[in-house]
């Protein structure tokens, strides 16, 4: 990748993040950014970590999610809006910088509504690979929105898990997503209720989108050696499983200060012991203990795997070719002579 001068930032449009994922494959592209994260999760410590800065209000939530490696930087803008859907536009949506540390100037700027819904995939599957049963070969998905084919479009890439069981209360959106993926070699099941989708279950998904404390997966629907992948709880008061499941499994999270404010463990005391999934990725800490115990990922999205995902695409810009040039950061030729670089461009318009 080359750059005519220094102000001009590679962007990533909606469009050609869509070539870039099509050019890869789903599949291929899905394992490469999962490779990736999984690496970065592997050097944990060298990241700058905090929670996400978030703006609330009645209808949603705004967020910026910074961190560091110590040479890179990034950070994405995200929102979370259950009430866009009723008006045609998406729930949650997103943009993102990486920028070089030791000069601050961004070396990308990239769309993130497509990214987000695989990086958070691929984060699922890459947790699963270390958490469920490795005979796992069925998932239940209960929230067959946005979110659900990418979760199971990793699951296949990552686990091999090809029979589906999917469950929303709007019908048409899990027959919108049993159509999206009918053509990727899926067994489909379309279950009228939560609890039939969770029949015959190794792995749960809950994914919804409404932003209050639900209980999407009640106790008796958690069966001994399953896999529980909690997607949805991602804010202050928005849950989706009962307390006495949380009780009953072992826990894993990405970064316990952020998780203990918008995952499902803020139903539980402050001190409550979890698990942090890099620690399992680099055998700090025990996975899955036996095949009879209950796994839960409390997934609330960190930083660290937006970084990840701005990291893996910059890396195949290269070879693809798939950006745009942005005119983005005012670079005059004499560093200290901005107003200089503003005269001569007014100058230089009176002479054309």
């Amino acid at each position: 990748m080359t750059t005519a001068s220094l102000n001009t930032v590679p962007f990533v449009s909606v469009d050609n993040m869509m070539k870039l994922v099509l050019k890869i494959g789903i599949e291929p592209f899905l394992k490469g950014l999962a490779d990736t994260i999984e690496a970065d999760f592997r050097r944990w410590p060298q990241f700058d970590k905090r929670e996400r800065v978030p703006c609330h209000s009645a209808e949603g939530v705004i967020e910026l999610m910074p961190t560091s490696d110590g040479d890179l930087y990034g950070f994405k803008y995200v929102n979370g809006h259950p009430k866009n859907m009723k008006e045609g536009r998406q729930t949650v949506t997103g943009f993102g910088v990486l920028a070089d540390v030791h000069t601050g100037y961004p070396m990308l700027f990239s769309e993130m509504t497509l990214l987000t819904a695989l990086r958070t995939a691929a984060t699922s599957a890459v947790a699963a690979k270390y958490l469920a049963r490795k005979d796992a070969s069925v998932m239940a998905i209960i929230g067959n929105g946005a979110q659900s084919e990418f979760q199971a479009m990793a699951f296949k890439a990552l686990l091999g898990i090809k029979r589906l069981r999917l469950y929303d209360l709007d019908a048409a959106a899990t027959e919108k997503c049993r159509r999206n993926l009918s053509a990727f070699g899926f067994e489909i099941v379309a279950c009228k209720t939560a609890e039939e989708a969770v029949e015959g279950a190794d792995i749960i998904t809950t994914v919804t989108a409404d932003k209050r404390q639900n209980t999407i997966l009640s106790d008796n629907m958690a069966g001994p050696g399953v896999h529980i992948n909690a997607v949805g709880g991602d804010s202050p008061g928005k849950t989706e499983l009962a307390r006495d499941i949380l009780l009953r499994s072992d826990i894993f999270v990405e970064y316990p200060p952020q998780t203990r404010i918008e995952g499902e463990i803020q139903q539980l005391a402050p001190d409550y012991p979890v698990t942090e999934l890099w620690q399992v990725i680099n055998g700090e800490a025990e996975g899955r203990r036996d095949d009879r115990r209950i796994t839960l990922f409390d997934s609330v999205g960190f930083a660290t795997e937006d970084f990840s995902a701005l990291r893996f695409v910059h890396s195949l810009l290269k070879e693809t070719g798939l950006y745009q040039d942005l005119d983005l950061v005012a670079d005059p030729d004499e560093p200290r002579d901005l107003f200089g670089m503003l005269i001569r461009a007014e100058a230089a318009q009176k002479a054309a």
